[in-house]
């Protein structure tokens, strides 16, 4: 039985600019052939059992010719596989997606197109020029820019475009830009017509370079202004000036490594993209169980004996709640136990599950914890820890010499991850990273650790390091780094913003 294949536009760069059916399409492909221009970030969302085939074309540079794709796509199908087809922007603008659903038609292979976000009006938008303005232009064209336009046999009327469309967006036309301009200037329209490239546009790689039709290819020659860009031409671009929003992002331009685990990374990748960053991510750990549960579920049993539960961690509580379900409990066994909480997230993640957290100390470490205990009294009072493998010793040593008995259960481990190091160490190499962020003493450690046949001093020596707080901080300090930033709230909305004000600074 035949599979099904999906023609899915990914959309201009930005990986958030995906459709959510192309999403869904990703998520439950069993092989996905993708472009050059699909965001590898896309990628990520794959099953872990998926295919991937990489068929990107860069100028005279490709993969596989068109012709193999559109065959794979049918062979694969046949096989009765899934297949999600992953194209840059849109898959029929200029997407050759009409192709390759012709020839799964002649193959009787089920077939659906899923539109995306066409480069061709999102990239103006994100550089700040509309496509279309009341009082400039009502009309817009959309041109293939890689056609010679010297060729007789032209698909593109010079005549009627040059001074019958407001705005033209030119996909794919860098190469071709001098001779664009030469046909433009030639069949009537103004050499002071206002053109803009954008290169990489809707990515923190965004740049946006700005001419005449008379100046501009020496411009783009004097800039070595490269593919991959559009260009626009028309007078919607005198309004960028006013209207160019996404290269005000306060991070625009920096590309920030994020050391926290895959399943961790979201929020604060969330929140650096949001002020312009490109967040590279690269997990130095991942948080998996114990070796063993039998420390966890002796303790689990034994809830009734403890005066205090001390949560430190969002994966502490995460990993004990879960564990509680897994032994067919639930938060009821917590009745009459005072909890304390490390941190606004952890307390926050108590707060969701309905927990009430009886102490949240004001210094979001685990020394200003002890000021509180010293206040409540609990000498004689028995206290469960359910954190890391690996910690450090402080609260349970200063806990006991306040007179408590304290157990640490294992509740997860942190476990070194190296499955981004070869990707990092070329961008390390190539001096392609700007920050580097840690959140934990862990992350620091085991970024050592991994790159450890790297020279970091010459490898980081104009790179920033940016610490979640001080202890993180004298983790990296103590392996050799110069930390540059330290978060004064020890929180990823902290760092974020101790890295916006650094920034500011720079």
């Amino acid at each position: 039985m035949a599979g099904k294949v999906f023609l899915i536009g990914s959309g201009p760069g930005d990986p958030k600019l995906i459709s959510i059916k192309g999403m869904e399409c990703i998520q439950k492909a069993d092989v996905i052939v993708y472009d050059r221009l699909a965001s590898p970030r896309l990628l990520k969302k794959a099953r872990p059992d998926a295919e991937l085939i990489y068929v990107g074309k860069k100028a005279a540079q490709h993969a596989m010719k068109q012709d193999k794709i559109n065959q794979l796509l049918a062979d694969k199908a046949k096989e009765g596989k899934t297949v999600a087809r992953l194209k840059g922007g849109d898959p029929f603008i200029f997407g050759r997606g009409g192709e390759e659903a012709l020839v799964l038609v002649e193959n009787n292979i089920p077939f659906e197109i899923v539109p995306g976000i066409s480069s061709a009006y999102s990239v103006p938008a994100y550089a700040g020029i509309p496509a279309t303005h009341r009082g400039v232009t009502s009309t817009i064209a959309f041109i293939t820019g890689h056609e010679d336009p010297t060729k007789e046999d032209t698909d593109i009327d010079w005549e009627k475009i040059s001074t019958g469309i407001g705005t033209l967006v030119f996909l794919m036309g860098v190469s071709n830009l001098p001779e664009i301009s030469k046909q433009l200037i030639k069949h009537g329209r103004s050499e002071d017509t206002p053109v803009a490239l954008v290169r990489w546009g809707t990515t923190p790689k965004q740049e946006v370079l700005t001419g005449t039709l008379a100046d501009i290819s020496d411009k783009v020659l004097k800039a070595n202004f490269k593919a991959p860009a559009i260009i626009i031409v028309g007078d919607v671009i005198k309004l960028r000036e006013k209207l160019k929003w996404f290269e005000n992002g306060t991070l625009f331009g920096k590309r920030i490594l994020v050391t926290r685990s895959r399943s961790q990374a979201s929020d604060l990748v969330s929140l650096l993209e949001e002020r312009g960053a490109e967040a590279v991510e690269f997990p130095t750990i991942k948080i998996d169980p114990p070796a063993s549960y039998d420390q966890l579920d002796k303790a689990i049993s034994d809830l009734d004996n403890y005066d205090w539960v001390v949560f430190t961690s969002v994966n502490g509580v995460d990993y004990f709640i879960n564990r509680l379900a897994e032994l067919q409990k639930d938060i009821r066994e917590l009745k009459g136990i005072k909890i304390a909480a490390i941190g606004p997230a952890t307390a926050k993640r108590l707060k969701d599950l309905h927990l009430r957290v009886d102490y949240i100390p004001t210094e979001y470490r685990a020394e200003a914890i002890i000021e509180g205990f010293k206040s409540f009294g609990v000498k004689g009072q028995n206290i469960l820890i359910p954190r890391a493998e690996v910690a450090r010793e402080i609260l349970p040593d200063q806990l006991r010499d306040l007179g408590a008995a304290v157990d640490i259960v294992t509740t997860y481990r942190t476990i070194m991850d190296d499955s981004s190091v070869d990707e990092i160490k070329k961008m390390l190499e190539k001096e392609q990273i700007d920050m580097v962020t840690f959140t934990s003493s862990s992350t620091a450690k085991n970024f050592t650790k991994l790159l450890g046949d790297l020279d970091l001093a010459e490898a980081l020596k104009d790179v920033a390091i940016a610490a979640i707080g001080p202890i993180t901080a004298q983790t990296a300090q103590d392996l050799g780094f110069s930390v540059d930033i330290e978060a004064k709230e020890y929180t990823i909305p902290g760092l974020v913003k101790a890295i916006e004000e650094w920034a500011q600074q720079d």
